[in-house]
């Protein structure tokens, strides 16, 4: 079920512009899953399984013990759940 309206519109562009900012892959996707988290409480967009599991997925890789410098694998894993966010923003 895709969400209308300009809600959802912002929502939408607001996370293409952080999954394209230049920058760290590992903090792009941690505000890619701020915003999207904050678009889901606030309604603009609808959950959607394929959703849910993409940024399951995406804590995951985003996962590290104090101190913890991510990079490599982490950016690499988070680089390839953006892109499937991204496939499946329309449907949120």
């Amino acid at each position: 079920m895709t969400t209308k309206g300009p809600a959802a519109a912002t929502a939408r562009a607001e996370v293409r512009e952080s999954i394209a900012a230049k920058g760290h892959t590992v903090d792009n996707a941690r505000a890619v899953a701020a915003r999207l988290d904050a678009a889901f409480a606030a309604g603009d967009l609808a959950r959607t399984p394929s959703m849910d599991l993409y940024l399951g997925d995406l804590r995951r890789a985003l996962e590290q013990d104090d101190g913890e410098r991510l990079g490599g694998k982490s950016a690499e894993a988070a680089r390839f759940i953006l892109r499937a966010i991204d496939r499946e923003l329309d449907e949120a």
